[in-house]
């Protein structure tokens, strides 16, 4: 963002199309030296039919020097107001709305097809189809909570995906996994910023069926994190949770909600 070159080092580009992993970028900014903050305020604004960013009163650019442009004016509002509560350095981190906005511009744009690829393959291996076979507790916590979003995606698409116990593979069908590309397809149309924030709640997830409820508004933001972190909430119950893991967690959460803020509305 920001025509700066402190500001491309800090919004620098990863290595995955749907965007540099929130714990990743975590460890790495843990060792990078954080530039600091070059503008005074930030602001949104109505430009040859798009909302762009000005920092300063200069349009903000992507790590990849294409112009900041979003479609909707609330978002532009979002990004501003990210921007104008980082204190002296920016922070990545704190931006996870921007980091997603430069993901659809820079990588969704022109690899469209890839990323709908990339969401296939969860779709493939997804959490919601692997189940515990101990303890009962926790094998009864998945069958309720993860059997009605699979239910829920046959009744709305006719796919039906198969649900294994313990570690070993499942194969879908492929008619199966085409209704529900077909579906995801449909969901995001031509906006890259949607398909960016579907790609992303995949990741961050583990299933392409909680992300599509999510695009497809059948289920509330807090259920699809909730159906997320099954196995994780058991654990913690059990165990308790480490600060490292609560913070992992809370990098993860801010990027999620950031992703829901897009599909949402």
């Amino acid at each position: 963002m920001g025509d700066g070159a402190a500001n491309d080092n800090a919004l620098g580009r990863g290595k995955s199309l749907s965007g540099e992993d929130p714990v990743a970028l975590a460890k790495r900014l843990a060792v990078e030296p954080l530039p600091k903050k070059f503008f005074k305020s930030a602001e949104s604004a109505l430009r040859d039919g798009a909302y762009v960013l000005l920092l300063d009163g200069r349009p903000a650019r992507s790590p990849a020097k294409n112009p900041l442009r979003v479609a909707e004016a609330r978002i532009a509002e979002a990004l501003a107001l990210e921007w104008n509560a980082l204190g002296e350095v920016i922070d990545p981190a704190a931006l996870p709305l921007t980091r997603l906005v430069n993901v659809a511009i820079d990588r969704v744009v022109e690899h469209r097809d890839a990323v709908l690829e990339e969401m296939l393959a969860y779709a493939g291996t997804d959490l919601l189809c692997y189940r515990a076979d101990a303890p009962h507790e926790l094998r009864e916590r998945q069958d309720r909570i993860w059997d009605a979003f699979l239910l829920d995606l046959y009744r709305t698409h006719r796919a039906r995906l198969e649900v294994a116990t313990g570690v070993l593979a499942v194969e879908q069908g492929e008619d199966d996994l085409q209704r529900i590309a077909y579906a995801a397809g449909k969901a995001v149309g031509e906006d890259p910023l949607k398909l960016a924030a579907v790609s992303l709640v995949t990741t961050l997830t583990g299933s392409f069926v909680l992300a599509l409820a999510l695009a497809e508004g059948r289920a509330f933001a807090d259920e699809i994190w909730q159906a997320a972190h099954v196995d994780e909430d058991w654990n913690i119950a059990q165990w308790g949770e480490d600060a490292e893991a609560a913070a992992r967690r809370t990098a993860r959460k801010r990027d999620f909600d950031a992703a829901a803020f897009i599909l949402l509305g």
